[in-house]
């Protein structure tokens, strides 16, 4: 089960987490991407939210990302936390646009 927002800032995505919390997600089912990737690891820490990695992608995925694109990066890691090929190529144009986009996952 997942649950999928956008959002222009981290202000908006702070009230999104919280939301999300009160939803009965907790901070290791919510994963905040952006397309920058200082943006996001910085967002990332200042929300205390879950950062993508070798448990959720899998070794081979995660070592991967280091040769990929960076969009390919963020379609391999939205697609780890539940999204389907169609919703990570979508999401992935509306962080191109600046946006954030925030997920909350009970996947893993």
């Amino acid at each position: 089960m997942y649950k999928i927002e956008v959002v222009e800032n981290g202000v908006q995505a702070v009230s999104i987490i919280n939301s999300l919390e009160n939803e009965g997600y907790t901070k290791k089912d919510i994963y905040l991407f952006a397309h920058d990737r200082d943006r996001s690891e910085n967002l990332t820490d200042a929300t205390d939210t879950n950062d993508i990695g070798m448990k959720e992608q899998g070794v081979f995925d995660s070592i991967g990302n280091v040769f990929k694109s960076r969009g390919d990066e963020l379609r391999s890691k939205m697609r780890s936390v539940g999204m389907t090929d169609v919703e990570a190529e979508r999401y992935e144009e509306v962080l191109d646009q600046g946006k954030l986009v925030v997920v909350g996952s009970t996947k893993n």
